[in-house]
């Protein structure tokens, strides 16, 4: 398989939990149906949980995955930073993060980063840290990322929630007007209030504004980056919670609108292949 850029849909699974008898990602027959694995996390002092995995197995059978792998069609990726780490409040330099995790990147003969910078824990814990500082550590770490990652040989993406209005100098939608043009796609995370197609898609409530699926794309974010995320469960995650049968109706009505990006779930063994295998329903089947 090459590295170029896979077109949408992007069918996103996030790992980061052990599973016995097992180190590193899943056999392809697991996650029949998804084309894209991300090892969970990177984090600015290194590799934790299926990341650290990873780096335990030998170069020949890591070569032995990649293969397996690319023969269904499945690309591996990392994800950075995730919810416990704060890099801009720990003071990280985002040119030399972004050189040391790409190269990481490189080392482990993976096929692009994930970003999941968890933005409103920075600024919960790093009061009075300003959002520009957010956007401007974001922007260089991206912008740096791309140089040493470039396109069409590797991915990169980012976990995001865009929130027009919410936070100073335009929040996540100034990340992207700078550097979208670098980020492959978005894997879209939501709360509770999307838990129906209406609050998904077109009308997000007061206290989240314009953050619903077209919403987002009338913000002028390209609707072909927008990969719906959804937690599997319960235990997964604590809101945004939606029935796989729920979420392949919903994808459905969008697809109908124009809409093809994908979806993503938080997290292998709660979801796996017959997940997947619902949400892309009649629409997208396998």
């Amino acid at each position: 398989m090459d590295r170029a850029t896979p077109a949408p849909p992007h069918w996103v699974i996030y790992g980061d939990r052990y599973v016995a008898g097992s180190t590193g990602p899943p056999a392809p027959s697991e996650i029949k149906g998804y084309n894209v694995f991300i090892l969970s996390f990177l984090l600015t002092e290194g590799a934790w949980d299926k990341a650290s995995e990873w780096t335990t197995l030998t170069a020949a059978q890591r070569a032995t995955v990649k293969a397996q792998y690319a023969a269904a069609g499945i690309r591996l990726l990392v994800s950075a930073f995730g919810s416990t780490d704060v890099p801009t409040t720990s003071g990280a330099d985002p040119i030399a993060t972004a050189v040391k995790m790409a190269n990481w990147v490189i080392k482990y003969d993976l096929d692009g980063i994930d970003v999941d910078y968890e933005s409103v824990i920075e600024l919960f814990f790093s009061f009075p840290l300003k959002d520009s500082a957010v956007q401007e550590w974001l922007i260089k770490f991206t912008t740096q990322l791309r140089e040493h990652l470039p396109q069409d040989e590797y991915i990169i993406t980012h976990a995001r929630t865009f929130t027009p209005g919410h936070y100073k100098g335009g929040g996540f939608l100034k990340v992207h007007a700078s550097v979208g043009h670098l980020i492959d796609w978005y894997n879209i995370q939501g709360a509770t209030e999307y838990t129906s197609c209406a609050n998904l898609l077109t009308t997000s409530s007061s206290m989240w504004p314009k953050t619903a699926l077209f919403q987002i794309a009338a913000s002028g974010v390209p609707v072909s980056k927008l990969v719906i995320g959804k937690p599997a469960g319960s235990s997964s995650a604590t809101d945004g919670f939606m029935s796989p049968s729920m979420l392949a109706g919903c994808l459905s009505t969008a697809k109908k609108q124009g809409w093809n990006a994908g979806a993503m779930v938080w997290a292998y063994p709660d979801a796996a292949a017959p997940w997947i295998k619902t949400v892309r329903g009649s629409s997208w089947p396998i």
